[in-house]
């Protein structure tokens, strides 16, 4: 069966991506014709869709209609000024793990009241940072670091909003490289040693206690992990409250997944749904809501255009040689990851009759690994262009150099609107920081 339309002017959105769809023959990311871009542009190129991002945003703001909640983008899934941006204007909080990302958040225009630290490896620096900055909370990850933040802020005079991340040992039924909440994990404190961190916690002058974080892992495709994972957080909750320490806001992380092959993951407004009956059933419905979702906003908002640049017949594999790779898309070669791989013109204008063949469809980096899809059914010759989906979360923002290669341009579609969001990256960029010696 043909995933493309056949018929003229027919529109047929892509499974998973209601903003990006054939028009007739022609790939679009919301008004705008691909091929167009690629054009103007060049390849490899990253194109988000902004209605993508703020329908799924919406999502979210439709299951805690009526709550008191905070949403926080998690920025590590995409953290281009552009995008940040999106987020910021629609009034949205920031999840940030470095001193780096803090800045980026500020320059994109954040409100620093409604930024969450976690992350394990805190420095000094990156406390005092985030200290004098004002932000919201940090998710504190071990009782080494409660001391080390305590002291950093009674240096600055102040106290240090906290949180502390409870790992529930829960299995997310995800890959085990993006798991964060089982007992073999790195992050946050054991559950059974949660009680006795939080009284000391709150026995520190440097710090303020005013809630509780739970983060089990990313691209979560089943309700259940999550519902378990609530019960023994409620759980913390009851008894921490009643050892005399009052909770202010519970957090619960991101981590839902979206449709990379097809996944079905349930959709933001029904998941909470689930979640907040259960609050409700154990009488914490008033407390204020705090969650860091990411992929699920940006993931199938972005896709990656790339131009053939050779087929490759072999004896054992065919392959389709692309000019983007893993330093661009990194997720295959990382995480074994699925990205669906279309053509930009479901009817080429050039050789029609171009036959089918199944390829590795691989980039031009010197490594073995440099995979972007295995064993897939294309009609392709040197020239065409590809649009490999659901790249708008753990690309860019995971991209690298590797081999000298510039980062790729990235566009933020707004209708028929397209905004330069990155320039592409130079050799002379690149070493721009570096310096020659006298030898």
């Amino acid at each position: 069966m043909s995933q493309h339309p056949t018929t003229p002017g027919a529109v047929q959105a892509l499974p998973g991506h209601p903003f990006v769809a054939y028009h007739g023959a022609e790939l679009q990311v919301e008004d705008v014709r691909l091929s167009r871009l690629a054009g103007e542009h060049g390849t490899p190129l990253f194109v988000y869709s902004k209605t993508s991002m703020l329908a799924a945003l919406a999502a979210y703001q439709r299951g805690f209609a009526g709550r008191h909640a905070q949403i926080c983008y998690a920025m590590k899934a995409n953290s281009s000024l552009g995008v940040l941006q999106v987020f910021a204007t629609a009034g949205c909080g920031f999840d940030i793990v470095s001193g780096g990302e803090l800045e980026r958040v500020l320059a994109a225009g954040g409100d620093a009241a409604k930024i969450i630290f976690s992350g394990v490896g805190k420095t000094r620096g990156e406390m005092r940072q985030a200290l004098q900055a004002g932000i919201g909370c940090f998710n504190v990850e071990s009782e080494a670091e409660l001391d080390v933040l305590s002291e950093v802020a009674e240096s600055l005079a102040l106290r240090a909003p906290v949180s502390i991340r409870v790992n529930p040992n829960v299995d997310p039924k995800t890959h085990p490289y993006i798991s964060t909440g089982l007992k073999d994990n790195k992050f946050g404190v054991a559950h059974e040693d949660t009680l006795r961190i939080y009284q000391y916690a709150a026995s520190l002058k440097g710090l303020q206690v005013v809630g509780i974080d739970c983060h089990i892992g990313s691209q979560i495709t089943d309700a259940t992990p999550y519902l378990d994972a609530m019960d023994r957080v409620l759980d913390l909750v009851t008894s921490i409250e009643a050892s005399g320490i009052a909770l202010a806001h519970i957090d619960f992380g991101g981590g839902l997944g979206i449709n990379y092959n097809n996944d079905t993951p349930p959709a933001a407004d029904a998941l909470w749904a689930q979640l907040l009956r259960k609050l409700d059933e154990r009488g914490f419905g008033q407390k204020k809501l705090m969650i860091e979702p990411g992929r699920s906003l940006v993931g199938n908002a972005g896709v990656c255009v790339t131009e053939v640049l050779y087929v490759k017949p072999g004896e054992h594999k065919n392959f389709c040689i692309i000019d983007a790779a893993m330093n661009d898309l990194p997720r295959p070669a990382m995480y074994q990851a699925f990205h669906a791989i279309v053509p930009l013109l479901a009817e080429p204008t050039t050789a029609p009759n171009t036959p089918e063949a199944r390829y590795d469809v691989v980039g031009p980096i010197c490594e073995s690994g440099d995979w972007i899809g295995r064993d897939r059914t294309l009609a392709v010759k040197a020239g065409d262009h590809l649009a490999v989906l659901s790249t708008g979360a753990y690309c860019m923002s995971m991209s690298s150099n590797y081999n000298t290669r510039g980062r790729a341009v990235e566009l933020l579609v707004d209708g028929a609107q397209v905004h330069v969001i990155r320039e592409r990256e130079s050799a002379a960029d690149q070493m721009r920081l570096e310096r020659l010696v006298t030898l």
